[in-house]
């Protein structure tokens, strides 16, 4: 098969637990002789992307290369990085065209939902949406962006993929087709390190930012000046927030890894108080395998990723958002109060009585190797296998679909889908 995957995040180098979701199913489809192909955005050039790029081994094809466009492999996966969204967008066609996807990987990181409606124009009967993060979906109560006739097409797609039974519930509910739950097999084999330590070691939160909790976290870091506290910043970490983090004394910067340990064998606690509506949360799971109690908010899909282990706290979700987008291109929430008692309490518990916390990072590390051994590496290969061939006629539309208007494409969509339900 030949596969082609889309998103506005960052591939080279990965950015965010959907980017390294998609890159594991990748590799694994690379690994057993499918052609696979990423159009995605582009971080800006600086010393911590030069190092993890070359850390993943990630290498550049200056060759190929166009004027906007970074061209780039990720072993056997080609990479076309661009950063300006109208560029993307053209790239994405040219490559639809002159690759021939046998399936287009739509990623839900597509805020405007513009790669998921040209994918449909350009490749009617090959998308498959990846339905990672429920407030980009352009479907739903999350949705930063809701659109229905851009829900329509989605619900066009030949699949539909959550990586939990939580968001495959939203997604039948809000967009009213089934969706196949894949969980990426993102964890890799083992064996993993206990890291559990009652006695030492960081309160760590990853990706700190407002609708990940940043306000709990910080509150609760300050009423426990006496514990060290770690942050690892990510996509939706802003410039305030980094300042923010730096005015806490007992708060300390972590710098981003390829290796989720290097992270993790220095953390004692997990802290997660999202506070937007949460997919699944691989960061948990990843915790827990290492015996590290994890406390986190009720938020979405977090209680499946918990696996009914203890220390779940409900928070004032932040389900509004105002018409205007921070440095990292995200809708600002407004702001929701939420007591950061309950969440000082929890860690005081944990911190100071060894039975309590040595029988959560037990019990964590027990469900959570117990859920990973149910996880098929090639399950995505075999759904992608088992879809419904596309329609000839659609496919057909391909060569010409380049000069059509916009307006010409949504009627042949249109078109196309109608003439699917008469089959």
């Amino acid at each position: 098969m030949r596969i082609l995957l889309t998103a506005t995040a960052s591939y080279v180098p990965p950015r965010g637990g959907a980017t390294r979701s998609n890159l594991v199913w990748l590799d694994q489809l690379g690994g057993a002789g499918h052609e696979c192909r990423i159009v995605c955005g582009a971080l800006a050039e600086d010393e911590e992307k030069r190092r993890q790029l070359q850390e993943e081994e990630i290498a550049a094809r200056p060759a190929a290369a166009e004027e906007g466009i970074e061209v780039l492999t990720r072993g056997p996966i080609v990479v076309y990085a661009v950063e300006d969204p109208a560029r993307r967008i053209r790239v994405l066609r040219r490559q639809i065209r002159e690759f021939g996807p046998d399936w287009v990987l739509v990623s839900s990181e597509d805020l405007g939902h513009a790669l998921l409606r040209e994918a449909h124009a350009a490749s009617a009967g090959h998308v498959v949406y990846l339905a990672h993060t429920p407030q980009f979906f352009p479907f739903g109560a999350a949705s930063w962006n809701p659109d229905r006739q851009t829900a329509e097409v989605a619900a066009q797609s030949a699949g539909v993929v959550a990586i939990g039974r939580h968001m495959g519930e939203y997604i039948e509910r809000s967009l009213g087709r089934p969706a196949a739950v894949i969980h990426p097999p993102i964890y890799g084999r083992g064996p993993f390190r206990n890291y559990g330590n009652f006695e030492r070691g960081l309160i760590t939160m990853i990706n700190p930012c407002a609708v990940k909790g940043i306000s709990i976290y910080l509150d609760v870091a300050r009423q426990l000046p006496q514990y060290e506290f770690g942050a690892v910043p990510g996509w939706g970490t802003t410039s305030a927030d980094r300042r923010a983090l730096a005015q806490v004394s007992n708060v300390r910067l972590l710098a981003n890894t390829r290796d989720i340990d290097e992270v993790l064998a220095g953390t004692r606690i997990l802290l997660m108080p999202s506070l937007w509506y949460e997919g699944f949360g691989l960061i948990v799971m990843e915790a827990m395998l290492r015996g590290i109690p994890v406390v986190s908010s009720d938020s979405g899909g977090l209680r499946e990723a918990k696996r009914g282990t203890g220390y779940v706290i409900p928070v004032r979700p932040m389900d509004r958002f105002l018409p205007e987008f921070d440095e990292r291109g995200m809708p600002r929430p407004e702001m929701v109060e939420n007591d950061a008692g309950p969440w000082v309490a929890t860690l005081r518990e944990l911190l100071s009585d060894r039975e309590a916390y040595d029988r959560e990072s037990a019990v964590s590390r027990k469900v959570a190797h117990e859920f990973i051994a149910g996880l098929d590496a090639r399950a995505m290969e075999r759904f992608l296998s088992t879809l419904v061939a596309p329609n000839p006629a659609a496919r057909s539309a391909q060569g010409t679909i380049e000069s059509l208007t916009p307006e010409r494409r949504a009627l042949l969509l249109e078109r196309l889908r109608k003439r699917r339900m008469a089959q």
